[in-house]
Order: structure tokens, then sequence, then C-alpha cells
């Protein structure tokens, strides 16, 4: 039990460290103002606390600065180097009297060479920033991935503590996640399915209802509604699918009708619902 409370102590903590990390992904968003008056005075605040955090908004200032930048253009020196061979090739050309056409050709493919290295410099230089926003990518792609499996542990810790509120809380986080993998959808099952707390089970079918397309969360709602004894868990499980259209709960629904135990406003409701989906 004493390590089962440090282990939710530490999950708190970095779930607490996360959220500040938070700050973190709105660096870019602080840089180019588009911070609400809110979050903008909660991330100076930090700002002003946290020598790192200040270090690393200046060097994603540095960062962005020269990812905005325009493709690079060749420099002084070099455009100056161009346009003096350029000068000797109209200096040279001027010198030549019956050969005119052939130093016209001459001038014209030395220009051509040069224009030729200055494409092939820019492009170089475009490659260059194309694999570098690649790697960048790359990074905050595996950042996502880490902070994700952190919530995530935190989630499954949390639904399976001996506490009601606990386990509320954890069935809560899948706020957190947009697409949720089927590790989570089959735990969040499990508290629908399992648990002996009324409002345990009714916040996992309020979190489950949310992702009706999966087949998983079809196949819980048809088991639950077998063995639910609670009305109110079993009115929402049933208008949850009649809105799907679930065929395959027209058989428990008939069953409910033919138990003594079944509440009268359940089996009206039945009665008034189950043509839908016969």
């Amino acid at each position: 039990m004493q390590n089962l409370k440090k282990t939710e102590e530490y999950l708190f903590r970095k779930y607490i460290a996360m959220d500040n990390n938070q700050l973190y992904d709105q660096i870019p968003d602080y840089l180019d103002g588009r911070l609400n008056p809110s979050e903008k005075n909660r991330f100076e605040q930090h700002l002003e606390q946290s020598e790192d955090f200040k270090k690393e908004v200046e060097e994603m200032k540095s960062f962005l600065q020269v990812m905005d930048q325009s493709v690079p253009v060749p420099s002084d020196r070099l455009k100056s180097r161009f346009e003096q061979v350029l000068e000797q090739e109209k200096a040279e050309r001027g010198k030549v009297v019956q050969l005119g056409s052939k130093a016209s050709s001459m001038w014209a493919g030395n220009v051509l060479k040069i224009a030729a290295s200055i494409a092939l410099l820019v492009a170089a230089f475009q490659m260059g920033s194309l694999f570098q926003q690649r790697k960048v990518n790359e990074d905050i792609a595996q950042l996502q991935n880490e902070t994700n499996q952190m919530k995530q542990t935190a989630m499954l810790s949390l639904m399976e503590n001996q506490s009601a509120s606990k386990r509320i809380q954890g069935v809560n986080f899948i706020e957190e996640f947009e697409r949720p993998d089927e590790a989570i959808i089959q735990a969040l099952s499990n508290r629908l399915l399992y648990d002996e707390n009324d409002n345990v089970r009714m916040t996992a079918f309020e979190a489950l209802v949310k992702f009706t397309s999966s087949e998983t969360v079809k196949n819980t709602f048809i088991e639950v509604l077998e063995k639910e004894k609670n009305p109110s868990i079993q009115v929402s499980i049933i208008q949850a699918l009649v809105q799907i259209q679930e065929k395959k709960a027209a058989e428990p629904m008939k069953k409910l009708l033919e138990k003594d135990d079944t509440q009268p406003f359940i089996k009206e409701q039945i009665k008034a619902v189950l043509p839908s989906i016969s």
C-alpha cells in the first residue's frame, strides 16, 4: 500500500512537471505575439522564475529567426566577382572584330556556367534547410510520444486505485488523448464492466460514448446492458446504442423486457426504441 501511494505521488509530480512543460509548446506563439492575455501572463511569470526556461526561449527565438529567413542568396563578394567576370567578358567581346559570333557564344557560355553554379549553391542551402526541418519534426514527434506515454501511465495507475474518487480522476484523464489507443479503451471498458462504484461506471460510460466507432466500445455497451442494474446507466447505454443503430443490441433489450427486476420506465424506454433497431 505504501509503495502504491509513493507511485501515485511520483506520477502526480511528473504530471505537474509535464503541465509546466506545456509552456515550452507555447514558446513559438509567445514569440509571434499570439498568446491571449492570460496565457501571456502565465508564460512571462514562468519566464521570470526560471533561467533555464529563459535560455530555452532565447534559443527558440534564434532558431525561428534562422527558419524565417528567405532562401540564402550569394554573398556580396560572389556578386562582385560575378560582375567583374561579366565586365571582363564584355571587354573581351569588344576586342573581337570578325569573330563576333564566336565571342558572343563564349561569353554566353561562361554566364550560363556562373548561373548554374549559383543555382547549385541555392539548391544546396534549400536541401540543408529541408533536412534541418525534418530533424526538428522528428524530435517534436518523439517528445509528444514520450509525453503521451507518461499521461497514459498516470491514467492507468489511477484507474486501479482503491479510492473511487481517484478512479474517476483516472477515467477523466481521457480528455488528454485525442485518439486513445486500444489499451486505454480496454481499461475504460473494464471500469464500466466491473467497477463496484456507480459513479465510476457512469464516468467510464461518458468517456467511452465519444468513441462509439470502436468495436470494443460497442461490444462493451452490449455486454454491460445485460448485467447493469443501475437504471441511469441502463438508460444511457440504451440511448447510445439506439443512436448508433447497433442491431446487436436488440436481443439484450428483449431480455431486459422479460426480467421481473427491470424498472417499468426502463421497459417503456425499450419498447419505444426497439423497433428502430430490430
